[in-house]
């Protein structure tokens, strides 16, 4: 486990923290372990969420289309992978 020294602390913030963790019975490093655990993971929801988000209106605009294997994106990009013209512009596929 790592260990994090915050210095220069305002007093008045650490009374706020000992109230916060006498009133949750907790010590005052478990208090200010649980805030720091749940501001990283609501940080981390929220861009899951916004990837989410954007990825379902991308699936959306592109309904139809025609979609390259996963694979070629992820080696080179669409640009290094030698797409016809009407493919790598987004036109649908024919037939």
């Amino acid at each position: 486990m790592a260990i994090i020294i915050v210095r220069r602390l305002d007093e008045a913030l650490v009374s706020r923290l000992k109230r916060r963790a006498a009133d949750n019975n907790r010590s005052l490093e478990s208090e200010v372990r649980n805030i720091l655990e749940r501001a990283a993971g609501d940080e981390m929801k929220e861009k899951v969420g916004v990837f989410r988000a954007l990825a379902q209106r991308l699936r959306q605009q592109t309904k139809g289309r025609y979609q390259p294997p996963r694979f070629w994106l992820g080696q080179t990009g669409i640009a290094g992978i030698g797409l016809p013209d009407a493919v790598s512009s987004g036109c649908q596929r024919s037939g």
